[in-house]
């Protein structure tokens, strides 16, 4: 993780999304771009990153530990 900064290209990790509390915060239904494309780290804090997709989606906070940097 001491990788992940800020510009930083990374993408979920599903096995690690999938059943924590940041997905039983939101539908059920994870949608596939979150696991399908690549996003890009906007802002940090110590746990959780920003990230930006590219695609016409609203930015989302995941926790740093399920992304994986490309």
């Amino acid at each position: 993780m001491a990788g992940i900064k800020k510009g930083s290209l990374v993408k979920v990790v599903q096995e690690k999304l999938e059943g924590s509390l940041e997905a039983k915060a939101s539908d059920a239904r994870l949608p596939s771009y979150l696991f399908d494309s690549k996003g890009e780290i906007v802002d940090l804090n110590d746990e959780y990153a920003l990230v930006q997709f590219y695609v016409p989606t609203p930015n989302v906070w995941l926790r740093l530990d399920q992304l994986e940097e490309l």
